[in-house]
């Protein structure tokens, strides 16, 4: 059984004939959850609009590997069916599609039973707008909320989010934050088991409520180093993202 469940190689993404990434290398074992820091405008989005596989970003040169796969070539679609899911930061509202319509579908095709899927819009607080069209109207934490309530009823094997902390007060960061716990458990009565995942964080808040077990800080559309998650956003706290940059041009 391969050990990792996603792989870049030497990744190099265009975007209008402009290349926005460039040699990425990344591993993201089986059970594994890995941050994605950086400064805004860094291609934090752009990397994880390309794993998925949305039109618009040209893979110029390198790999994606899934599960030992090549999926370089395959569409949106394919790679949804493989098992990658996408919480997006601004997703657009979707006229005429409700919420409980997303949710029935979706878990009618996970083996969900109807009392599983209710207990979890209550515990995620997304009743009133259940039947509103998909994202219509929803402040900024609510569409968190309603991004991770379809990613739990999809169980993916992998799950992206983008900057899940965004716009998100206090009190319903830490709502958040058990949600996504509960999406990258297994089995919660183990927690150590868990399904595989990036998270994109500018801030590092969501950090405070999930474990991460590496980080990658990108610069520039390239990866500036990798590590131990805590360890990084201290540094960066501390120094900010400037002496990353240093770093990189020291290496270089």
């Amino acid at each position: 059984m391969m050990s990792n469940l996603l792989e870049l190689r030497q990744l190099c993404v265009e975007v209008d004939g402009k290349e926005l990434l460039h040699d990425i290398n990344m591993t993201i074992p089986r059970g594994e959850v890995h941050a994605l820091l950086g400064p805004n405008g860094s291609g934090k989005t752009s990397l994880m609009m390309t794993i998925m596989g949305f039109s618009g970003y040209h893979v110029c040169r390198g790999q994606i590997l899934f599960d030992g796969e090549d999926i370089t070539g395959l569409d949106l679609t394919g790679r949804a069916r493989l098992g990658i899911g996408i919480a997006q930061q601004r997703p657009p509202t979707i006229t005429g599609v409700k919420l409980r319509d997303i949710l029935e579908y979706v878990s009618n095709g996970n083996s969900w039973r109807t009392d599983q899927v209710e207990a979890l819009v209550k515990k995620s607080g997304t009743e009133r707008f259940l039947d509103r069209d998909i994202n219509a109207g929803l402040s900024g934490g609510e569409i968190k909320r309603s991004e991770l309530m379809q990613l739990l009823v999809s169980r993916p094997r992998f799950s992206m989010m983008d900057e899940p902390d965004s716009g998100v007060d206090l009190e319903s960061l830490s709502l958040v934050g058990g949600l996504i716990n509960e999406l990258f458990s297994k089995d919660l009565d183990h927690p150590a088991k868990r399904r595989s995942g990036i998270i994109i964080t500018h801030t590092g808040h969501i950090l405070n409520y999930i474990q991460a077990d590496k980080a990658h800080i990108l610069l520039n559309g390239r990866i500036a180093c990798s590590g131990n998650p805590r360890l990084m956003l201290q540094t960066v706290g501390e120094r900010g993202y400037e002496e990353c940059a240093i770093c990189m041009r020291e290496a270089a």
